[in-house]
């Protein structure tokens, strides 16, 4: 990856699209959302970019300015909608089903969101098995591939876009594990046109993408961008990658609580979790096969942060059970128990209960936001291939071969911000304290 400087970043200059294939839950709470702040009617609770600040250089210094006026991002007006969806409805009639955001809230955008209308999906129900709709692409996987590259160019055309990023907010597919296909870009391309059965939708949207040299992030634990085909493609295009599933509910709450058992070295002997939720997702994820990429992306979390190879004594014996289940009553609004078994000095048990009620979309939309403008920024800044800076927003975060995830929340954000410091030039924060240099300068006098 290229050294950078502050002034070789391209300026955001003219419209950004962003594109997501889905256009449901997650799509139309996020769209609506940036439609009500943009009219002043809320605020960004949740983004990072748009609430959060970062302090600059010491703390007596008192240089905090906000994320978004210190990283020259794309500002929300700047920001078009677009997307893919195997149902027809505009995104307005999708959001009103989907049932997240209140009518009231809705109606205030609702000319904005009836005009964002779904392109005919690439959709394949070898993949998602519990749900079909009629707007979908024919044709070769080839065909469908080429066919949502034009659907990028005349959107990009039609609203007058100078960039594009594609967001991944669409289901998750069965798990599958790389073979041949999946190898290298030649593979791949030879797999599309001989309609390998091998070749998942998500990957077919991915490869779009980045062949039109526009970044994707993938929010569902699909098999997609972690492929030797995607990587290199991404290389050869320049092109930001990032994954995968964004971190909600459950699962940040387990990198939030996790990381300071460890801290304290005390110990997990068991970690039983389980959600009902009622939306569309939870539908698919009703499938076994579907639940399978849900589950090893909410599995792998604890083994990372809790690293038993290292801890054995606390960790090594840890039983990790995760279940999910689909009610629908409960809608968007999943509810997700944790029942947690610690132990700490002279091996005194302990028990720790969570019970979230949380609404996944309204966790998710600002994560689409704040990935969105990040890919963009990486773009800019000529920082392609994998973005592990941004493993902050992920359950799965896509690492280079050879490397393990990092999944503490705390390590993720240093990270996070740290590169953000790095883009402009700015000294990079250790937490050291006054003392230190203090320290320091008496040892140099």
């Amino acid at each position: 990856m290229p050294i950078l400087r502050k002034d070789k970043i391209r300026p955001a200059t003219g419209k950004l699209a962003i594109l997501t294939p889905g256009i449901g839950a997650v799509a139309t709470t996020f769209m609506a959302g940036v439609l009500s702040i943009r009219k002043g009617l809320a605020k960004p609770y949740g983004s990072v970019t748009q609430m959060a600040t970062i302090r600059l250089g010491k703390r007596t210094e008192a240089n905090s300015p906000l994320i978004k006026d210190f990283l020259p991002l794309a500002t929300l007006d700047q920001l078009v909608f677009g997307g893919w969806d195997i149902f027809p409805e505009n995104a307005y009639d999708a959001a009103v089903k989907a049932e997240v955001l209140r009518r009231e809230h809705l109606d205030q955008v609702k000319a904005e969101l009836s005009a964002i209308k779904p392109m005919p999906a690439v959709f394949d129900t070898a993949f998602v098995k519990r749900i079909d709709g009629p707007n979908k692409k024919t044709g070769s996987k080839w065909e469908k591939a080429q066919a949502l590259r034009e659907d990028i160019r005349n959107f990009m055309k039609q609203h007058g876009c100078s960039r594009a990023v594609v967001v991944w907010c669409a289901s998750t597919e069965a798990y599958s594990t790389p073979i041949g296909v999946h190898a290298s870009l030649a593979a791949f391309e030879e797999g599309l046109k001989k309609n390998d059965p091998a070749i998942a939708p998500s990957q077919i949207y991915a490869y779009a993408a980045l062949s039109e040299k526009i970044p994707f992030a993938n929010g569902a634990p699909n098999l997609c961008l972690e492929t030797g085909a995607m990587r290199e493609l991404a290389r050869k295009n320049q092109m930001p990658i990032g994954g995968k599933d964004f971190k909600t509910g459950q699962t940040l709450m387990k990198t939030i609580l996790a990381p300071g058992f460890k801290s304290r070295m005390l110990g997990v002997s068991g970690w039983f979790s389980t959600n009902i939720l009622g939306n569309r997702d939870g539908e698919v994820l009703d499938d076994p096969e579907s639940f399978k990429s849900k589950e090893v992306s909410k599995l792998g979390v604890l083994d990372t942060v809790l690293q038993p190879d290292v801890y054995p004594d606390l960790y090594k014996n840890l039983y990790h059970k995760i279940r999910i289940n689909y009610y629908p009553p409960r809608g968007d609004n999943k509810e997700s128990w944790d029942n947690i078994d610690i132990f700490g000095w002279l091996n005194y048990p302990m028990q720790i209960k969570v019970n979230f009620l949380c609404r996944d979309s309204i966790l998710a939309a600002p994560i689409v936001l704040d990935l969105a403008l990040l890919m963009d920024l990486a773009q800019r800044a000529n920082m392609f291939g994998i973005q592990e800076w941004l493993s902050f927003y992920w359950k799965s975060p896509q690492v280079a071969e050879g490397l393990y995830p990092e999944h503490d929340l705390f390590i993720q954000q240093i990270k996070l911000k740290n590169t953000m410091r790095w883009l402009m030039r700015e000294d990079l924060i250790t937490h050291l304290g006054l003392e230190y240099y203090d320290m320091l300068e008496g040892q140099e006098a």
